[in-house]
């Protein structure tokens, strides 16, 4: 039993993963709040990040550099791919944030219930 238990609260990194993922989708699906949405999705996105690096790791793992007593090495391309997409992440929530902003201007609003019911009446 004791085994067990540690295996699974071992793989605590995963867990983390799977709160944070569900509370950024629940948090997209269910508010009307646009930014708040957004800040789901951003929490969704970062979740995503957590699992890609955490499936990176490799136990025992060195850097990919030729060296004595060195056997098992770790890839570095998921650790690249996962900086370019933050960068992609946060320039795709700087352009929803700034679009919120023209939303607002135009609609008065940022709840997605009221911009619905606007345009039903136009």
């Amino acid at each position: 039993m004791h085994d067990v238990m540690h295996g699974v609260l071992g793989l605590y990194n995963y867990w983390i993963v799977i709160i944070l993922m569900m509370t950024g989708f629940y948090t997209v699906i269910a508010r009307p709040n646009l930014v708040k949405k957004i800040i789901g999705l951003f929490i969704f996105q970062t979740s995503v990040f957590i699992l890609f690096i955490s499936m990176a790791k490799i136990e025992g793992g060195t850097a990919p550099i030729i060296s004595e007593g060195a056997r098992i090495y770790s890839n570095p391309l998921p650790h690249v791919l996962i900086l370019t997409a933050i960068v992609v992440s946060l320039a795709t929530t700087a352009l929803a944030l700034a679009l919120v902003i023209r939303i607002r201007e135009a609609y008065g609003t940022i709840n997605e219930d009221d911009i619905h019911v606007q345009d039903e009446e136009a």
